[in-house]
């Protein structure tokens, strides 16, 4: 079986919604969207799709036991930090500031519908 992508899935309340989130934090525009999927291009392997109506009325109060990591070539803790302060300024919502987690620099953050995001060094 030939793999040509791995897809991460977030389930969120408006894919719309969501996907002008991700933008923004991602800087770049969905690959494909359709009014309740929609998809970003990371890269060669690697794509984060956003699905509305997989779930209904989904609540940021519902713990989450997975995350959306964002590994960073190079990931400097200066380079982490400076992501934190941007996100911090963009009124994102953060669950753990950035702390030495022993593969470096890293922080935890969620979207609007409480989906954990991590921006860590990439290994």
């Amino acid at each position: 079986m030939t793999t040509t992508s791995v897809v991460s899935i977030v389930y969120v309340n408006d894919a719309p919604a969501a996907a002008r989130f991700y933008g923004d934090l991602l800087g770049m525009s969905p690959s494909f969207e359709t009014p309740g999927y929609i998809t970003f291009d990371l890269g060669p392997g690697a794509d984060l799709a956003l699905w509305s109506g997989q779930f209904e009325d989904l609540s940021p109060n519902v713990p989450r036991t997975s995350e959306v990591c964002l590994a960073i070539g190079g990931g400097r803790p200066d380079e982490i930090n400076a992501i934190f302060k941007q996100w911090q300024s963009k009124g994102v919502t953060i669950l753990h500031e950035p702390h030495d987690a022993g593969f470096g620099l890293t922080f935890l953050a969620a979207d609007p519908d409480g989906n954990r995001i991590r921006v860590a060094p990439k290994g």
